[in-house]
């Protein structure tokens, strides 16, 4: 099963360095049903931030993965937080 976990930070600007620092943290850890982590920031907003991790396995993770709910846990020191979970539509 394909499943795609998105959190998204909305940040009022503040500690952006720091923040840099842990989304390096986050995308050396290793994950065997991770497919690919990527992050993108807004076009117009650089401070909006959002972080997708796609996974491929067995289970699907209804409340969000470990390492996403860490994630979107360390966010919430720099502003609103919105993580959710999406499955891949099967063709």
């Amino acid at each position: 099963m394909k499943w795609l976990e998105v959190i998204k930070l909305r940040s009022a600007g503040k500690n952006s360095e720091s923040l840099k620092e842990l989304l390096l943290s986050f995308e050396r850890s290793s994950q065997p049903a991770l497919v690919e982590m990527k992050s993108y920031h807004h076009a117009a907003l650089e401070t909006d931030l959002t972080v997708h991790l796609h996974w491929e396995s067995s289970r699907l993770e209804q409340n969000g993965s470990g390492l996403g709910l860490r994630l979107a846990q360390a966010f919430k020191e720099f502003g609103l937080v919105d993580h959710s979970i999406w499955v891949e539509e099967e063709k």
